[in-house]
């Protein structure tokens, strides 16, 4: 059973940065593939970025390459989001997600819901024009 508890939401000007973290707990953390989406009311859950582990394959969507860093530190079992270069299209509730290590191979779909097995609580992310 894994837990995941996000934080460092919260309201940005555009152009500025800001970084997520999320803390699981699990011995097997580190053989986790670990993705961010976001969510806006009335849409659909959208990918934002993952890893399989340090020095592993990341994955961006379109919309956040380039401005986007997803990394982790599997000695403190966390995974951040640092988001720069912030607008205003950006604001959504952002949510981490783990895969279990056997979900987390060549087989692994880093954009899509269904291929992750636990969720955080989401942490808000507005940005102001």
């Amino acid at each position: 059973q894994v837990q995941l508890v996000e934080s460092g939401g919260g309201l940005v000007q555009a152009g500025g940065s800001l970084r997520l973290s999320c803390a699981a707990s699990g011995r097997t953390f580190s053989r986790s593939a670990m993705g961010w989406f976001r969510q806006v009311p009335g849409k659909e859950r959208e990918f934002v970025a993952a890893n399989r582990w340090t020095g592993g394959s990341t994955y961006y969507a379109d919309s956040v390459q380039g401005r986007f860093t997803i990394s982790r530190d599997n000695a403190e079992n966390t995974v951040y989001l640092q988001m720069n270069s912030l607008k205003p299209e950006d604001t959504a509730v952002y949510y981490c997600a783990a895969a279990r290590p056997v979900n987390s191979g060549s087989g692994f779909y880093a954009s899509r819901i269904t291929s992750y097995d636990y969720w955080g609580q989401g942490t808000q992310v507005t940005v102001s024009s």
